[in-house]
């Protein structure tokens, strides 16, 4: 990481692309300016917030909430949840309001880079809002903080889930954003939770295996796109601060912990910096996963001592917790992983891909479409396969559903009507076993769990016409688009 001179952004990555925010408050004066917060008073952490939640996923266009007035916390302490809908998600990635999903999927793809060229180092400054109120040793104490129970059959409350966590490599310095949830366990410790093969738990085995507790810092209230690149696909040896330095097109401020000694924005809303114990197992769960099911009962994780806690006055938890499918954290992912993907399989030498759409039905991962125009025997076959391997589709994936160009990707009813008119069972699908997952697939077998055995197989639907008798294949009744356009034009009153 480059110590505190700035890189010049590139010219070529950020064209119509600004984020008007600087931290997560004025996330909320931006999305108050479109119309879109709503602030709910005297609800409680204990149900209250997990219910208006819930209701929210049914609308893509709900408002964003503020809870405060929170009873049994001091006035002042607060909790935003539903931030990613309505015109603020374009707002958020920092695009016009008026693009639709496709295309804020492609602009956003457009935007993002971890070139190095792209990237722009941090700076290092000694204050910060976040030092307004620091608390450690006997004075920490994480019941000061309105931590929702999010859904009814969850074991506990989860300060953490629009966190994310900053680690650091022992060996080479690398610091990474991850995000992984965060539950309570009591007033000054929490659950570690990572998954295998992520950046955070890579860095927590290099210090296992030294013998060593992991320092971490959490940040459980913050800029939304800091969050958003702690969940994101950013390869290996790349900070995310340095990829959130290009999106801004400046270098982001941190501080650094008081005894960590780990870095952190200045402006975050909360903090908490401790020590990750391996030998020290928690329970940690149920919680409900993105997959849209409670995580397995009887779970443990890695306990985490908190040694610091800051905070801004008059603080705010950044909630993205997840509900059952479809819901705000998949249609974010969707719009997030899609376009990427896509140019992933172009990447790899696939011609010709039109348009990739990771399904939130599926968690945006186990349900993915992929148009293209075929240009030779098995181009569906390889556009599948490797969509469903590639960098940006091996975790969690579970379908993947080729089809023609004629077939618009995003709209579910289209791409299965195409997997059911356009594909033989016994000849056209394919399977992939023993693939990378996620321990909140549900079907993973209790025994292949229990001995850490987190894969599962890949199904291949080829479902473009035939290569060799495309041409004979009885055609669709789909109107093309100039005589839809039409059709609106004349008889478009009808709908009203």
């Amino acid at each position: 990481m480059a110590d505190n001179a700035p890189a010049e952004v590139s010219s070529t990555h950020n064209i119509g692309h600004h984020i008007s925010y600087e931290d997560l408050r004025g996330w909320l004066a931006e999305t108050e300016r479109l119309g879109e917060l709503r602030t709910v008073e005297g609800a409680s952490w204990e149900q209250d917030i997990g219910l208006a939640c819930t209701l929210m996923k049914y609308s893509e266009d709900a408002p964003a909430l503020l809870f405060d007035d929170i009873p049994g916390c001091e006035k002042g302490f607060r909790v935003l949840a539903n931030i990613f809908g309505g015109k603020r998600k374009n707002m958020t990635l920092g695009f016009p309001t008026d693009l639709g999903k496709m295309e804020l999927s492609e602009a956003w793809a457009g935007a993002y880079s971890h070139d190095d060229h792209d990237l722009i180092a941090p700076v290092y400054v000694d204050d910060g809002p976040i030092f307004e109120n620091v608390r450690m040793g006997d004075d920490i104490d994480l019941d000061i903080f309105p931590a929702p129970i999010w859904h009814d059959g969850d074991g506990g409350r989860y300060i953490g889930t629009g966190s994310y966590n900053v680690t650091q490599d022992p060996d080479t310095g690398w610091l990474n954003l991850g995000t992984y949830r965060i539950m309570v366990k009591d007033s000054r410790t929490v659950a570690f939770n990572t998954g295998l093969g992520k950046h955070g738990r890579l860095h927590f085995e290099k210090h296992v295996a030294r013998g060593e507790k992991t320092p971490v810092i959490m940040v459980i209230g913050g800029d939304p796109m800091a969050f958003i690149m702690g969940g994101y696909e950013v390869p290996s040896d790349i900070s995310e601060f340095d990829v959130l330095g290009g999106l801004r097109g400046r270098s982001v401020e941190l501080v650094r912990g008081k005894v960590t000694g780990l870095p952190f924005p200045a402006n975050a809303e909360i903090v908490l910096e401790g020590y990750v114990d391996p030998e020290m197992l928690v329970p940690e769960g149920p919680f409900g996963d993105w997959c849209g099911s409670y995580t397995e009962s009887g779970r443990t994780r890695p306990k985490c001592d908190i040694v610091a806690t800051y905070h801004r006055n008059d603080p705010i938890i950044l909630g993205f917790p997840p509900q059952h499918l479809p819901d705000e954290y998949s249609r974010f992912r969707a719009i997030t992983r899609s376009a990427l993907l896509r140019r992933n399989i172009l990447a790899a030498g696939v011609p010709d891909v039109h348009e990739v759409w990771c399904h939130e039905v599926g968690g945006s991962h186990m349900l993915t479409g992929v148009s293209i125009t075929q240009r030779y025997p098995g181009h569906a076959t390889q556009a599948g396969q490797i969509a469903g391997q590639c960098q940006s589709g091996a975790y969690a994936g579970k379908w993947v559903i080729v089809v023609d160009e004629d077939i618009d990707v995003v709209n579910l009813e289209e791409l299965i009507w195409a997997a059911l008119m356009r594909c033989d069972p016994v000849t056209d699908i394919d399977f992939i076993k023993s693939a990378w997952t996620s321990f909140a697939d549900p079907r993973i077998e209790p025994e292949e769990r229990a001995k850490g055995n987190i894969t599962n197989s890949r199904m291949i639907i080829n479902a473009c016409r035939p290569f060799h008798w495309r041409e004979d294949f009885n055609k669709s009744t789909k109107p093309p688009e100039a005589l839809l356009a039409l059709a609106r034009e004349k008889f478009g009153y009808l709908l009203e």
